[in-house]
């Protein structure tokens, strides 16, 4: 845990700091060597640390701090590639093969499907976005079977945390849309293939039903909102589509003059339009981007969860699930135990780098000598 908290990077890094005089009051005995680290967590229960997740989740939920999104509680599911290698493999890689001038070269990669969990945001404080589980790939396998069968263990330990699941035009397919509906949860996912009879039935209806006007994060929107469409007979109720047509500008730092630009998003949703207006429906669309924005990115780039602490599918899943658990602790700690006046000014790095620093501060003089 200290190890992500500290933003150390690699087991090698945590073993360089056992010396110090902090671990005297965590450990009884001295600190493991990183390939004892490593070889310990390729042999971890891997459902012992998802049990943890759930206490802490369920610790948070009791003491309501996990409120929901005006009476809609979101969950974002997506994939993620951590890491690729021409010479290095495990028995739980994937395989491709990339094809360049020097000839084909089978790479060999880890690939998994992360569920986050999303929860509102009251007055003054940041909404706490916690990934609750993943789900490796296996070979053969697309990424919305993955997802299917990573959801199928998350709803059954977590069968009412969320109303609504998020997903990119990937997942825009009969099977998972009806595996949710089954499940009794809504679904909200983006609509991209134009090959589709929805997606031509829509465009039509989009060229002959004026739009409505609106605004979303100070972008002047064309909003188009049908209900209640029989377009996709392989799902097993009536479906909806959305579609935001934005405006915006775009100030370019080579001559400061702003540039106007226009994105255009179509989303396809079982959400009823009596319970869910138009807007609201626009922002959960926008909300997909959260799992890259305040997950993905956050893991890689500054809490080092791609890196290969030990190249065994076990260790793997065992590292990536206590990045989790360290995230959602971290997280909640800042956001619900550190004051706002104590934070005001401060990033999250500032706080990572305290703790690192009272870890290298008590190393003994002997430990920094040559």
């Amino acid at each position: 845990m200290v190890l992500f908290w500290a933003r150390m990077g690699s087991l090698n890094a945590l073993e360089m700091a056992g010396a110090s005089r902090f671990w005297k009051h965590w450990l009884s005995h001295p600190m493991p060597s990183a390939e004892t680290m490593g070889a310990v967590h390729s042999k971890m229960d891997a459902g012992t640390l998802r049990e943890a997740i759930h206490q802490v989740y369920a610790c948070l939920k009791r003491n309501k701090a996990l409120p929901d999104n005006q009476g809609i509680s979101l969950a974002i599911v997506d994939g993620h590639e951590s890491h690729a290698s021409y010479l290095r493999h495990c028995p739980g890689c994937l395989e491709r093969t990339i094809h360049s001038e020097r000839g084909d070269h089978i790479q060999y990669y880890h690939r998994q499907v992360t569920l986050l969990l999303v929860t509102g945001a009251p007055p003054g404080r940041q909404p706490l976005r916690m990934p609750l589980d993943h789900e490796a790939q296996r070979p053969g396998e697309d990424e919305v079977a993955t997802a299917m069968r990573l959801l199928e263990r998350v709803l059954a330990r977590y069968p009412r945390a969320f109303d609504l699941v998020l997903a990119d035009a990937l997942y825009d397919q009969a099977p998972f849309f009806n595996f949710l509906l089954e499940h009794r949860k809504h679904v909200l996912v983006v609509l991209k293939d134009e090959r589709r009879n929805l997606y031509q039935d829509a465009a039509g209806l989009f060229d002959s039903v004026p739009p409505i006007q609106g605004t979303f994060r100070f972008r002047d929107c064309l909003w188009w909102d049908f209900p209640d469409l029989h377009s996709w007979p392989e799902v097993k109720a009536p479906i909806r589509v959305v579609r935001s047509l934005e405006t915006y500008s775009v100030r370019r730092q080579l001559d400061k003059k702003d540039e106007p630009q226009t994105s255009d998003w179509v989303w396809v949703t079982t959400l009823p339009s009596a319970r869910v207006p138009v807007e609201r429906a626009v922002g959960f669309g926008h909300q997909r981007w959260d799992i890259e924005n305040h997950s993905f990115n956050e893991l890689v780039n500054g809490w080092h969860a791609d890196h290969v602490f030990k190249h065994d599918p076990d260790a793997i899943e065992s590292f990536l699930l206590m990045a989790f658990l360290a995230l959602i602790l971290f997280h909640a700690f800042l956001y619900l135990n550190v004051k706002p006046q104590l934070r005001e000014g401060k990033s999250k790095e500032f706080w990572a780098r305290q703790m690192a620093a009272e870890i290298y501060r008590d190393l003994p003089a002997a430990a920094m000598s040559p």
